[in-house]
Order: C-alpha cells, then sequence, then structure tokens
C-alpha cells in the first residue's frame, strides 16, 4: 500500500510539473522584468524600442531595435527589408503606448462565460517586446478566442497603428504581393 501511495505522489508531481496553469485573473503577458502599476515617463526615453510580430505564425515582423520590417508572403516565404521609423513616428507609437499603459499587467484571456471559451482557427498572434527606460516588457496576445478581452482589442489597434505606417513608406509598397493564402 505504501509503494502504492508514494508511485501516486509521484506521477503526480511528474504530471503537474508538465501541465502549465494559469489563473483566471493572471495576466497572460509575461515580462523579462515584471513592472507591476509602473508607469511610462512622460518624455520617451533614447532607449525606447519595439518589436513586434503578428499574423499566422508571427512571420510579419516591425523591429525598431534592428531597423528592420518583415513581410510574410505566404507561399513565397518572406521578405525582409531595412526600415526606420523617424524620430516623430517614434514619438507617435510612445504616446499611443503611454495611452494603453504598456507597462501595466493585461488580460489577454477572456473569462469564459459558460465555463468554455469560444475558439477559432486559423488564429493570428501578436508577440511585443518593448524596451522603455531600461526596462523590457513582453507581451504575446493569441488571436485564437473569438471575443477578445479590451486589452488585446488595444493591442491590436497599437499594432495596427504601427503597421499602417509601415505600410505607407515607399520601401515597404515595393515588396511583393503575397501569394496563397492560410485555411
Amino acid at each position: 500500500m505504501k509503494k502504492l501511495t508514494t508511485l501516486l505522489m509521484v506521477l503526480g508531481i511528474i504530471l503537474g510539473a508538465c501541465t502549465e496553469t494559469t489563473s483566471e485573473n493572471e495576466p497572460s503577458s509575461s515580462s523579462k522584468t515584471h513592472p507591476s502599476n509602473q508607469t511610462m515617463p512622460d518624455e520617451m526615453p533614447d532607449d525606447f524600442g519595439f518589436s513586434v510580430s503578428f499574423g499566422y505564425g508571427k512571420k510579419n515582423e516591425i523591429n525598431t531595435f534592428k531597423g528592420t520590417v518583415t513581410k510574410d508572403l505566404i507561399d513565397d516565404g518572406i521578405a525582409t527589408i531595412d526600415l526606420v521609423l523617424s524620430d516623430a513616428e517614434l514619438l507617435e507609437v510612445y504616446e499611443k503606448m503611454k495611452e494603453i499603459e504598456v507597462m501595466q499587467p493585461k488580460k489577454f484571456n477572456p473569462k469564459p462565460m459558460t465555463g468554455e471559451s469560444c475558439e477559432q482557427e486559423p488564429y493570428e498572434e501578436d508577440e511585443w517586446e518593448i524596451m522603455i527606460d531600461g526596462e523590457t516588457i513582453e507581451h504575446y496576445i493569441s488571436g485564437k478566442y473569438c471575443e477578445p478581452t479590451e486589452d488585446a482589442k488595444q493591442f491590436h489597434a497599437l499594432r495596427n497603428f504601427v503597421y499602417n505606417k509601415i505600410k505607407n513608406k515607399d520601401d515597404y509598397r515595393e515588396l511583393p504581393e503575397a501569394s496563397g493564402g492560410y485555411d
């Protein structure tokens, strides 16, 4: 009987270590530093930068650290170009980030209404890395939920704001069109 109890305890520990659980109230973002309830400086710091990978498989990317933009061409792979946002454009993005308080904990996974969340496939994903005043904050937003949270909607709007700036640049418009699609 003692051996059975020990075996069950060991199995419980092993299974528990393999299962990732998240509290419904816990933010579904991760941070290299966990800046709880911090605010962004009024002035944009010199080290401000960000990267956002997005879309199906996160193949699109805007990366101000490297000064690059990557476009998902779907069936034809990806295309990466050098493309730098101006200081004025970075300041506009910084102000938008202040509006949605990107340094605050966020909730991206909706609370199920009837015990289950509506999920869809395929879905887009956004992965943000933001450097502000020496701190790096990371957020991951899954588009698998039919009803995104308010935080997820704000980050999608932020991504679209930045992406629209990129799409209007001549270098980006010269990239080939994507061919194919995602099912």
